[in-house]
């Protein structure tokens, strides 16, 4: 066997055998990792609806889930919703509480960016970011707030906060979280919102 046939030889067999064991490793470790993000959203819908206790999935479509919380009793609290979208480098994924009537906006939480680095990465920052979506009236759209304002008494309650040198990122969320009211709003008109009590 001459040599680039060998070096053929064990570059194929080193391949087949990298392959095999990344599929192993990807079939024993998918059960976990979805495990881990079913925890991540239990943990993000105690934080949008205070008080929740136990979760119901009331409606689901791609990109967009609607949660049920609920208190020890199983009164319905509001809802929370998970939603995915593209931000300005990759996709963002966010959760947000409304009370009941969908009124109030609870709090907004982020589970997943990839945004720029101390610019965009901002939108996870509590006190640069989050902080503003705190208990807005969603009577009317909310709108993005430009200049940022220095703090969240300074808005209007249905005013966002922008974060300096990364309108993009959040215009992106903002863009998210009114798309997604919309279509909650819609599939609630609907009775779409099953388990709702």
């Amino acid at each position: 066997m001459s040599l680039s046939a060998r070096m053929i030889f064990v570059l194929t067999m080193v391949g087949l055998i990298s392959g095999s064991l990344l599929s192993v490793v990807g079939l024993l470790t998918t059960e976990r990792i979805e495990l881990n993000r079913l925890r991540e959203i239990e943990a993000a819908i105690t934080v949008v609806i205070p008080g929740t206790v136990t979760s119901v999935k009331l409606y689901e479509e791609e990109k967009f889930t609607v949660y049920a919380g609920q208190d020890g009793e199983g009164m319905a609290l509001g809802y929370a919703v998970y939603a995915s979208g593209t931000g300005f480098q990759d996709i963002i994924k966010l959760m947000f509480g409304t009370d009941p009537a969908i009124q109030r906006l609870n709090s907004l939480t982020i589970l997943e960016q990839k945004e720029t680095p101390g610019l965009g990465a901002k939108i996870t920052d509590a006190l640069a970011f989050l902080r503003f979506w705190e208990k807005k009236d969603l009577s009317r759209p909310l709108t993005l707030r430009k200049p940022a304002a220095g703090s969240p008494e300074e808005l209007a309650t249905s005013e966002i906060n922008t974060i300096t040198g990364a309108t993009i990122s959040s215009e992106k969320v903002l863009q998210m979280v009114n798309l997604s009211l919309e279509r909650l709003r819609v599939i609630k008109q609907e009775g779409k919102l099953g388990k709702e009590e």
